[in-house]
């Protein structure tokens, strides 16, 4: 855990903070790799629509491992900050939050460069409507 927290210090060091958070989500080319990322890596669980495995995403399945979120505005990637959303990307839930919380989310961080990530959370985001952004930009804004 000290080397992600090592790496992680580096990384909030070489992206611009602001209250709003660090994607790049107005970036029109930043959010264009994002989409053909998330289509390449994460369409598979996550959906193409960003819709998640429907029906029930919040209940365990047969094997006790919780379905993908939805990424869009019903799920509950907007409720967390930016930072924790790159890291749970890059190196899965597992690693963040410990063995007791079982999903299929594999880090990515040995597939996808930083910049890959961030684009794809970057896309995520520009897909909200205007009243998540803002929610998302205040869940920012708290955690700095």
């Amino acid at each position: 855990m000290r080397v992600i927290s090592g790496l992680m210090a580096g990384l909030c060091l070489a992206m611009p903070v602001r209250a709003e958070g660090f994607l790049p989500w107005q970036d029109a080319e930043m959010v264009a790799l994002g989409a053909t990322v998330y289509a390449d890596h994460c369409a598979a669980c996550h959906g193409a629509q960003l819709e998640g495995q429907v029906p029930d995403w919040r209940s365990p399945g047969p094997d006790g491992r919780l379905p993908a979120p939805p990424h869009d505005e019903t799920g509950h990637t907007w409720h967390h900050a930016d930072m924790l959303l790159f890291q749970i990307t890059k190196y899965g839930t597992e690693a963040l939050i410990g063995g007791e919380y079982r999903s299929n989310m594999m880090g990515f961080g040995d597939l996808l460069s930083d910049a890959e990530i961030v684009a794809v959370l970057a896309y995520i985001k520009s897909t909200w409507p205007p009243q998540v952004i803002a929610a998302h930009d205040r869940v920012n804004a708290a955690a700095q």
